[in-house]
């Protein structure tokens, strides 16, 4: 059974959030919804073990008003971040979703920013965008997620503390044509789309990029139950070869 992570976005019609607050919302949401005592060792476990063994598949969906109201109902997590406010659930199989969430708008959700967002701080770290491909703000919103899952798992165990502990900072920029050209040729988690909406199957949309510091080397650990998870992200298609 395929299974997916929903998100939703909170779109009112005065006051949409900016596109950027949106995309580090969802980046943000999904590491809280990872390291959440439900889903490390309670009653969202067995869900996100299933949907981990497969394509760790995000969905976004928008809404507004009462709408809103009834989703917040449900099991999940809000996560605020700046402009935006989400909210992030327990996966579910994709033919089986929740009324109340089911019936929210998933095409067409995109948002834009007021002014160019600033240079990311040092040391901060930064999901890039592909910048050769054009993807709406609930889109990007799924990459986003993706690829701060593929660096959270990437992390060794200090590294993911310390991240945590600072409440998850981090930037989504698009990358400058040339910039991307050299995170490519890196050894960073690429996201490599399954092509379900917009892109084509295959497409890298997003590089992670993040080396904390570390006094010494460490070998990163998979999630629970999970002894090599390099060759089981490289087995799913979400690295690039």
């Amino acid at each position: 059974m395929e299974y997916a992570l929903p998100l939703v976005i909170r779109v009112e019609r005065g006051t949409p959030p900016s596109r950027t607050d949106a995309l580090e919302g969802a980046a943000r949401a999904v590491l809280i919804f990872l390291t959440d005592p439900r889903t490390a060792g309670g009653e969202w476990t067995e869900r996100a073990r299933a949907w981990e063994d497969g394509h760790i598949r995000k969905v976004v969906r928008r809404a507004r008003g009462a709408a809103w109201l009834r989703a917040a109902t449900l099991p999940g997590i809000t996560v605020t971040h700046r402009t935006a406010e989400l909210r992030v659930y327990p996966p579910v199989p994709v033919d089986a979703w929740p009324e109340d969430l089911a019936r929210l708008q998933v095409a067409g959700t995109d948002l834009s920013d007021p002014s160019p967002p600033d240079e990311p701080s040092a040391g901060t770290p930064v999901i890039w965008i592909n910048p050769g491909v054009e993807m709406t703000a609930g889109k990007a919103m799924a990459q986003a997620g993706h690829g701060a899952q593929l660096a959270w798992w990437r992390l060794p165990q200090t590294a993911r503390a310390e991240w945590q502990a600072r409440d998850f900072p981090l930037a989504v920029r698009t990358a400058p044509a040339a910039r991307w050209q050299q995170l490519l040729t890196s050894d960073l988690p690429v996201v490599r789309d399954g092509g379900f909406t917009e892109v084509e199957p295959g497409t890298c949309t997003v590089i992670a990029e993040y080396r904390p510091p570390a006094p010494a080397p460490a070998a990163p650990s998979a999630p629970p139950g999970r002894s090599d998870l390099s060759t089981r992200i490289r087995r799913a298609g979400w690295y690039c070869p």
